[in-house]
């Protein structure tokens, strides 16, 4: 297993640790309800070092994002980033990512998966034909996301980068903690606020910044915060996580990503989406809650009130906000309405539960 700058400090706190995506990481502290609380109410910091990042720049480095992408990257001017994903030659999703325009037209930063590297790194480099420059920076950046309703208050004595007004989905470089050429952005997973930083970690990086974060945030009571409770955070915001609910075999558009599918330019899969955007969808990613007490569980079938099946579960939790068990699955679409009601296959037994709109909180 690999580790991040930080594990030591992980299991120094007394960190439950697990593999994930070949990482060693933090799976809860304190317990995944207790942080989950704390960064609904609070502000906690999440390890995510574990993210791959590539450097895509030159001339033609927005042409090889604009074809490999479904979102449309021309959109973006220096500052700003956004929500895509690449689909492959079948219609279903190699990835979904992060693009940041550090400079227009010329030089970005893609935020992919963990478990998606390598995979994500040989798919662009097969349709990098015009020879934009690629860098996978991976292995030598550091990434903290600081989330919470108060963790920009916490971090602006940190920084000389506004962060108090830094808008969703801008970013800016500048210092943070001592340390040169951060990137603060505010782009979040959780629903709660706050930013993530970006750093190379050289010249004890790692330590200044996370040591600097803590004293900040001692008064506040700051928290780190594992993978458990970002899993439970992202959930009740309907965010979709790869390799659950959308992998190689799921469309954008059945996965609700239809608003990250520009059809104003090229891309891999285009005609598909297309297709399926004017003949309608055989299936749709839908949030639902329990109405009986159970947690559906990822690859759970779902099941009409005959017993038929209609479809599968792709994440399901207890909510800690809002103390009901809630997930989210595909079904057929017929089954795809608001208030429908639908049964999870829990063990042998068929558990009522109805369709809801997302996200849950």
């Amino acid at each position: 297993m690999k580790n991040t700058p930080f594990t030591d400090k992980h299991i120094a706190l007394g960190a439950k640790m697990a593999e994930f995506a070949g990482f060693n990481m933090p799976i809860s502290y304190t317990g995944i309800n207790d942080e989950h609380a704390a960064v609904r109410n609070n502000a906690g910091v999440f390890d995510v070092s574990h993210m791959g990042e590539f450097m895509i720049k030159g001339p033609h480095a927005l042409d090889l994002i604009q074809r490999i992408s479904t979102n449309d990257a021309s959109k973006l001017t220096a500052g700003k980033a956004q929500y895509s994903c690449m689909p492959n030659e079948t219609g279903g999703i190699v990835d979904d990512l992060l693009v940041y325009c550090i400079e227009e037209n010329n030089v970005y930063m893609l935020v992919v998966n963990a478990g998606n590297i390598d995979k994500d790194w040989n798919w662009i480099s097969l349709h990098n034909t015009a020879g934009a420059e690629m860098e996978n920076i991976s292995d030598k950046t550091c990434l903290l996301a600081i989330q919470g309703p108060n963790a920009t208050q916490i971090l602006q004595s940190l920084t000389d980068i506004d962060i108090l007004n830094l808008k969703y989905y801008t970013f800016a470089k500048g210092h943070f903690a001592g340390v040169d050429n951060v990137l603060i952005s505010a782009t979040g997973y959780t629903g709660a606020g706050g930013v993530e930083i970006y750093f190379e970690d050289k010249d004890d990086a790692a330590d200044k910044i996370w040591n600097a974060i803590f004293k900040a945030g001692a008064a506040q009571g700051i928290k780190p915060i594992g993978l458990g409770a970002r899993d439970t955070l992202r959930l009740e915001m309907g965010y979709c996580l790869y390799g659950n609910d959308i992998d190689d075999t799921t469309s954008p558009m059945e996965a609700g990503l239809g608003w990250i599918t520009k059809f104003s330019k090229d891309f891999t899969s285009r005609e598909l989406f297309e297709k399926q955007k004017a003949n309608g969808l055989a299936k749709k990613l839908v949030g639902f809650e329990m109405l009986e007490k159970g947690i559906a569980r990822h690859d759970y079938e779902i099941k009409d009130f005959e017993g038929n099946t209609i479809g599968r579960v792709t994440s399901g939790t207890q909510s800690p906000t809002l103390s009901k068990a809630i997930g989210m699955g595909y079904v057929e679409s017929k089954y795809a309405a608001i208030d429908k009601e639908i049964f999870i296959k829990i063990r042998q037994t068929l558990l009522r539960a109805k369709v809801v709109k997302i996200p849950f909180a």
